[in-house]
């Protein structure tokens, strides 16, 4: 591949842009430096083997500084600063240092968006969080407080969201609402720790909140979402003659043991909500019809259902939607479109879960023409089709290696203002790369950026994993696995023990060494653990961010 083509590749010009932050030293003064494609170079390597190297060849003028009214724009700066949370991760590195250039282009929407797009990387949020508080003239809004509290929930980082909520409440920098414990419940439910979650309820009092009903509900919500509803109905029977329940309050019980199957126990909850003088709503109905179709229960779900119309309750959307649902699991197509046409008859539309679920069926059962009936059916009435639903056809495109019409699929969602996630594109580059298309692999990779989507780990995987296969493309492999390092993204430990028995396998195990030190290098102290899996050091477990990124879930 000449120069004058690579450079033409946007993903590799991009990849080529970003070297420099991420392998030299924060620079000392106030402005930040960017150097040009000049940096890429093509050079051959001994063996054979060829390979992508960056070498530093800046010229005078590209060591000079931008001017100060000359940073990139927002999406740049996002990027920019994304990247060395992600490279600046452990406690000892100078995080601030990296930031500061930045400093005079930080505004609220700048770290309200970084913080979203670094969701997984909780310490150096945190540190990014505290640096731009300090800064002279800023002030966080509340979004970037809750976005905060919930990077820290999900890192599992509770001790720190502690500090910064006692930090927050002494220098009255944000106010501490309930919905900021309505966050920690939800951190703590997905962490698998119930017990905390409740004993967060009670600290609420210690920072000048009372506990009402509507934290309540947030929290047996928490618990019943993540399968911990025993213990949500302990807190509740404990709680219970302190507050005045609603049909709300019982419904989310009834539904977290109708999840759990435990009809029985859902029928409890239902008869204690009418000896206790509830009104007994459409909501409340659904509940329990919802348990008894999760089940299986079908005819006893019916039988409800009858008794819901005999006192005077009109069905809604969601009441037909539960049958849908119930039917899909039983493999019930028929009945699914007989709801389906009942609903139609009294105007009702499904939302795009239960389409979603229909689509899903209909391609299990190979009738992908019906499946694309139901999309076009979903925007004559209104509702907008997400990823989901063109996902699901597009893994029955892929399992059957219909390239043309999976490729076709892709310009309808962006005709239907789809945007493809990740899961579109992990499936769509590995059909290509199995079917052995790599002229549509590398247009696909290019047009990402053009698309605002920047790959992860898994998009990576799906690159290295599968080039790694293919007669000819270890080199490609290769290319996609520095791209990745330089990116700051730790590779899996799979990623790097299939890439280095290949690599082994063909006669190039000194590139092996060439990569490890690369990764060495690296400000990821994630991807320099991984430099041992690139020497062969079996010692090396496996690391906490790995994980598949099959699509299963679309199968």
């Amino acid at each position: 591949m000449a120069i004058r083509t690579l450079l033409r590749s946007k993903s590799v010009h991009y990849f080529s842009r970003t070297l420099y932050h991420c392998y030299l030293p924060p620079p000392k003064s106030t402005q930040y430096c960017y150097p040009s494609s000049s940096l890429l170079s093509y050079l051959p390597t001994y063996n054979g083997f060829r390979g992508y190297l960056f070498i530093s060849s800046f010229t005078d003028a590209e060591r000079k500084c931008q001017p100060a009214n000359s940073h990139p724009s927002s999406p740049d700066l996002i990027n920019e600063i994304s990247r060395i949370l992600s490279d600046y991760r452990s406690p000892h590195h100078d995080i601030e240092s990296a930031l500061n250039p930045f400093s005079n282009k930080i505004s609220t929407e700048i770290v309200e968006q970084v913080l979203k797009r670094c969701k997984n990387l909780g310490f150096s949020a945190h540190r990014f969080f505290i640096w731009a508080q300090k800064l002279s003239g800023f002030c966080h809004s509340r979004e970037s407080f809750h976005i905060l509290v919930d990077i820290l929930g999900s890192s599992k980082q509770f001790p720190l969201i502690w500090d910064f909520l006692v930090e927050t409440r002494t220098n009255k920098s944000c106010e501490i609402t309930p919905e900021i414990f309505w966050i920690v419940f939800r951190g703590y439910g997905r962490a698998g720790l119930p017990a905390d979650a409740m004993r967060a309820f009670n600290k609420m009092v210690d920072f000048g909140i009372k506990p009402c009903l509507a934290d309540v509900d947030k929290l047996l919500l928490a618990l019943c979402k993540r399968k911990h509803t025993k213990l949500a109905q302990e807190f509740f029977d404990k709680v219970k003659d302190d507050f005045m329940p609603s049909v709300k309050t019982y419904s989310i019980l009834i539904r977290g043991w109708g999840e759990l199957g435990e009809v029985g126990e859902a029928q409890k909850v239902f008869d204690e909500m009418v000896e206790r003088g509830c009104s007994v709503d459409l909501l409340a109905y659904n509940s329990i019809l919802d348990s008894l179709s999760k089940a299986g229960k079908m005819d006893e779900a019916f039988n409800f259902f009858t008794k819901m119309r005999s006192i005077g309750l009109i069905p809604d959307a969601f009441t037909y939607s539960i049958f849908i649902h119930g039917y899909c699991a039983l493999n019930d197509i028929h009945s699914v479109f007989r709801v389906l046409d009942q609903m139609r008859r009294y105007k009702l539309v499904p939302n795009v879960f239960t389409y979603n679920c229909i689509i899903k069926k209909l391609c299990k059962s190979d009738k992908v023409d019906e499946a694309y009936q139901l999309i076009d059916e979903m925007i004559s009435t209104g509702v907008r089709p997400d990823c989901w639903s063109y996902n699901t056809i597009l893994a029955s495109h892929s399992d059957h290696n219909q390239v043309n019409l999976a490729l076709r699929l892709i310009s309808r969602m962006e005709r239907n203002n789809c945007a493809p996630d990740k899961h579109t594109y992990n499936m769509l580059l590995k059909m290509l790369i199995r079917v052995g298309r790599f002229d549509r692999v590398e247009k696909v990779w290019e047009s990402m950026e053009d698309r605002n989507f920047y790959p992860s780990v898994s998009t990576y995987a799906v690159m290295v994993h599968g080039l790694c296969q293919k007669k000819g493309k270890l080199e490609e492999a290769c290319k996609y696995f520095e791209m990745m390092m330089d990116e700051g993204i730790p590779p899996y430990t799979t990623t790097c023990e299939i890439l280095r028995n290949r690599l082994i396998g063909h006669g190039f195990a000194e590139q092996t060494e060439i990569l490890a030190d690369k990764m060495e290098r690296s400000t990821s102290s994630l991807i320099q653990e991984l430099a041992n899996i690139m020497r062969g050091n079996k010692a090396c477990t496996k690391l906490k961010h790995d994980e598949e990124y099959s699509d299963e879930s679309y199968e």
